[in-house]
């Protein structure tokens, strides 16, 4: 034990045990109590957190039967049920040893006990413990992690038509664990769909894994996801645990799999088939347990009629298919979108910015947002931030599009016809092709609507 970790309390009616104890155990841990009396013992856990307990079995002498320790312990582990204990008596037998790891001691020591032997136990039971709390920290993390991203959705909101069909298909496929591929445009959100069918999946105490298989190299594929031992590699300096492993149990989520070269999607079947991974490096077989979430932009079906992507890939990971619109096809979205990015970013840089005027949502709705909600996302921080206004107007959106090849173009246009024609394009695309509805927006008759459309060839 030489680095002092740890806090451990003392229970034993003999000063001479207590006092023994405490020099041998002051050198190697972070702080030691004793106690006498065990009727002091929930006040001293009231007072402080303790590690480990060392327990007597027998208070009164013409005990030995040890139901004393048990009750204590009970009443321990009612208290803080994280805390080890550790039996420590003069009257110790296997049957005892054995009733008393049953009962929820982490081991049992006999008086008189060897040093050594006392210190070994002790840092063992400190180990446990560390991991313990280092675990239960993880899962706490995790979870708070999973709470803050999504309430139940986060920024994975909308009213519109499209993503009410999104978020039943969630709701319907999420308890079980069936694979899933997510597909839409950069910037649409696929990620937030991964963990809300995480979160709403009977895997929600476990591990969500995120890979960004776009950003890894491919001769770093198989390290990655499946991990490697010490030397197998030259920079293989110790064993790495891969994702797989790391997942198991959970949901892992490999994102951008549209790029997997046809050797890495060959591999990952096998692994998908056999559901189990070998180290690089390694010979040993690691069976795993994963619910499998992809996600892709790219044209995935036509590619595998280019060859480019397995087709058997394929069928092995999109059990159900999840389409996320693109935000210029949920118009309808885009002010309850803005609404709640202006009030995260308001309360994040502190600034009194209650609203969005109207002329200002007309001109998001206008946008076509190539980059989708991620773009809408930076466009209202960056106008919150600069804003010296309670108000959001026009003027705060410094918008721009692409236009014929690479060529940039300021949104804001005063060609009558092109903006005629873009808003009708967005009226029309908002009320999904209904054109009663749409000329009734626009103030026209139907008749108008369709001569403007002849028109403009829409």
């Amino acid at each position: 034990m030489s680095q002092k970790f740890g806090k451990i309390l003392v229970v034993d009616d003999k000063e001479d045990i207590l006092f023994a104890l405490k020099l041998l155990l002051k050198k190697h841990v972070e702080k030691i109590d004793t106690e006498q009396d065990p009727g002091n013992i929930p006040e001293l856990l009231k007072k402080e957190s303790y590690d480990l307990v060392l327990l007597d079995m027998n208070f009164t002498a013409d005990m030995s039967g040890g139901q004393e320790g048990y009750y204590w312990m009970q009443r321990i582990k009612e208290i803080d049920q994280s805390i080890l204990v550790i039996f420590i008596t003069a009257y110790g037998d296997v049957e005892k040893a054995v009733k008393a790891i049953k009962a929820g001691a982490t081991d049992f020591v006999l008086k008189p006990w060897q040093n050594e032997k006392l210190l070994t136990t002790i840092n063992t039971a400190l180990k446990l413990r560390q991991s313990q709390t280092e675990a239960s920290n993880l899962r706490i993390k995790q979870k708070e992690l999973s709470a803050a991203l999504d309430q139940p959705f986060s920024d994975f909101i909308g009213i519109s038509q499209e993503m009410q069909k999104v978020f039943a298909t969630i709701q319907k496929v999420a308890e079980t664990d069936a694979s899933v591929l997510i597909l839409g445009e950069n910037g649409t959100g696929k990620e937030l769909v991964a963990r809300a069918l995480h979160r709403n999946s009977k895997r929600k105490d476990e591990v969500f894994i995120s890979v960004d298989l776009g950003s890894i190299n491919e001769n770093l594929f198989e390290s990655e996801l499946f991990g490697h031992v010490k030397g197998s590699f030259t920079d293989a300096k110790s064993d790495r645990t891969g994702r797989f492993e790391v997942a198991s149990g959970g949901t892992l989520f490999l994102d951008e799999i549209g790029n997997l070269s046809l050797p890495m999607q060959a591999k990952l079947l096998t692994t998908l088939e056999k559901r189990q991974i070998t180290r690089v490096g390694s010979n040993k077989i690691v069976p795993i347990d994963v619910r499998m979430i992809c996600a892709t932009n790219m044209p995935i079906h036509a590619m595998t009629h280019e060859n480019t992507f397995r087709q058997d890939l394929l069928y092995r990971m999109n059990t159900v298919e999840i389409f996320l619109p693109p935000l210029r096809e949920r118009v309808e979205d885009i002010p309850l979108l803005a609404e709640h990015f202006l009030k995260n970013y308001a309360k994040k840089y502190n600034k009194d910015i209650n609203s969005i005027s109207e002329r200002a949502i007309k001109k998001l709705e206008l946008y076509p947002w190539p980059g989708n909600i991620r773009e809408l996302q930076h466009a209202i921080e960056r106008a919150v931030i600069l804003s010296e206004s309670g108000i959001l107007y026009p003027e705060d959106f410094l918008l721009s599009v692409k236009r014929h090849g690479d060529e940039q173009a300021n949104f804001e246009t005063y060609n009558l016809e092109d903006v005629e024609k873009s808003v009708i394009q967005r009226v029309i695309r908002k009320h999904h092709g209904n054109i009663t509805i749409a000329a009734k927006e626009l103030g026209l008759t139907r008749t108008s609507l369709y001569r403007r459309m002849e028109k403009y060839d829409i």
